[in-house]
């Protein structure tokens, strides 16, 4: 007859362990869409202002990528209590589960050679346009909790540089992103122009970003990938100036919020 031994400092890794899987998955879904995206790119010809139909659903794939490995990445830097908590596990349900609902959106637009943003052709798409909106905000909501999470959590030895990139990163940029996702979606049928353009023809390399107006995604851009920036710029400090990591951290997040306002000029 066997016996089953409860442990609770085992169930907390375990529990800690699921948030970050929950997040892989996440970022399972991500990649496994990728793969056909980038071949419909090469063959589909079809064009959405100026650029392929397949242009976004690519941009996202990757970025909602990074943004997910960004959070698991980090999750560590929390003692495995703590990443067991209803929250931080919550927050990575959330985050995943947003990923994965705008993404399968995107993609499908894209197959239909409709656009995903800044449509209201029709209700259904002016509906799921806001509801993208949502999805959006429950993303980098997730991403807010987890750096209050890392803000609270005493740093490890050496590391506090990461730490702090870290906290900052993802509430900052958590902000940022939000503040600048609102703008951008208040564009109506301007779109994320500014000025008479309606087309990505022509755009910068790999970015798409207009070249002839103003463009509301690059301090767009910019404002999300904080959380990636500061994170990378603290690890960088413990490693090489770990007595001024804190002071590297706070400069650089200035910087970051003046190149998005920057930006916005």
């Amino acid at each position: 007859m066997s016996t089953l031994t409860l442990d609770p400092q085992r169930g907390a890794f375990d529990a800690a362990d699921s948030a970050r899987s929950t997040l892989l998955f996440g970022v399972a879904i991500q990649v496994a869409l990728l793969a056909p995206s980038l071949l419909a790119y090469g063959l589909d010809e079809r064009l959405i202002n100026g650029v392929s139909v397949w242009s976004k659903p690519v941009k996202f794939q990757l970025s909602l990528s990074l943004l997910l490995l960004t959070v698991v990445w980090l999750l560590p830097l929390l003692p495995p209590a703590r990443r067991a908590s209803r929250r931080v596990r919550r927050a990575s349900l959330a985050i995943a589960t947003a990923a994965t609902l705008e993404i399968a959106y995107i993609t499908l637009q894209a197959a239909r050679g409709r656009a995903s943003h800044y449509n209201a052709d029709t209700p259904i798409e002016t509906t799921l346009y806001a509801v993208m909106g949502v999805g959006a905000t429950t993303i980098v909501a997730g991403a807010f909790v987890v750096g209050v999470a890392i803000w609270r959590t005493a740093p490890e030895p050496g590391r506090a540089g990461l730490r702090l990139g870290a906290a900052i990163g993802l509430t900052l940029g958590a902000v940022l992103t939000l503040i600048t996702a609102g703008i951008l979606s208040n564009g109506g049928e301007a779109g994320h122009w500014v000025g008479a353009s309606r087309t990505d023809a022509g755009g910068l390399p790999l970015f798409g970003w207009s070249r002839t107006v103003g463009d509301l995604r690059v301090p767009h851009f910019f404002a999300t990938h904080i959380m990636q920036a500061l994170p990378l710029l603290g690890l960088a400090a413990d490693r090489f100036a770990p007595r001024r990591a804190r002071a590297a951290v706070w400069a650089g997040a200035g910087l970051s919020v003046l190149v998005v306002a920057a930006t916005f000029v």
